[in-house]
């Protein structure tokens, strides 16, 4: 038997269990504190959305090139980075899937799952041992900026194969 879920648009409400929605700050959340203007008024910046979690080793940007999925798309593994946070960013304008899960145990069954839709202008930032799937390209091929903890001592990706679990996504 399928198990088909269905994903959710990606909110920073919703992620919150997960970590942090990386994207321009919303007229309600803006103070002197986290929004200015800088360079002479030519830009805003939108200061502290995320911040790297590092235990040990450093924080590191990298490019990771993902195929597209074909919707459904069928899940396999869970991975969570015990050792650090890791943010994803679509450098190609492209909306792509997340699926996660909370911190913690393993997940045991499509129930402890969360999907969501990111659009191209959204990146996510998972907390340091939240269960997540590889990334979900959609559309075509998609290179993602990433910051992530490397280096250092330690095994920081631990998986787990879902594929007999026979969940699929559907947009």
């Amino acid at each position: 038997m399928t198990i088909t879920l269905t994903a959710q648009p990606l909110t920073k409400q919703a992620f919150a269990p997960y970590g942090t929605v990386i994207e321009p700050y919303d007229d309600h959340q803006q103070t002197d504190k986290n929004t200015f203007v800088i360079n002479n008024g030519y830009a805003t910046r939108h200061h502290r959305i995320a911040e790297v979690f590092t235990d040990g080793g450093n924080a590191g940007l990298s490019i990771f090139v993902a195929k597209p999925r074909t919707v459904p798309i069928a899940l396999s593994v869970m991975e969570y980075h015990p050792l650090g946070s890791q943010a994803f960013f679509s450098m190609n304008g492209l909306d792509y899937v997340v699926v996660v899960a909370k911190a913690g145990d393993a997940p045991k069954s499509a129930d402890d799952l969360a999907v969501f839709y990111a659009k191209s202008y959204q990146g996510v930032q998972y907390d340091a041992g939240v269960w997540h799937h590889p990334l979900l390209a959609l559309e075509k091929e998609c290179a993602f900026l990433v910051v992530d903890r490397v280096g250092g001592e330690g095994n920081n990706c631990i998986e787990v194969n879902i594929s007999d679990w026979n969940v699929v996504i559907e947009i």
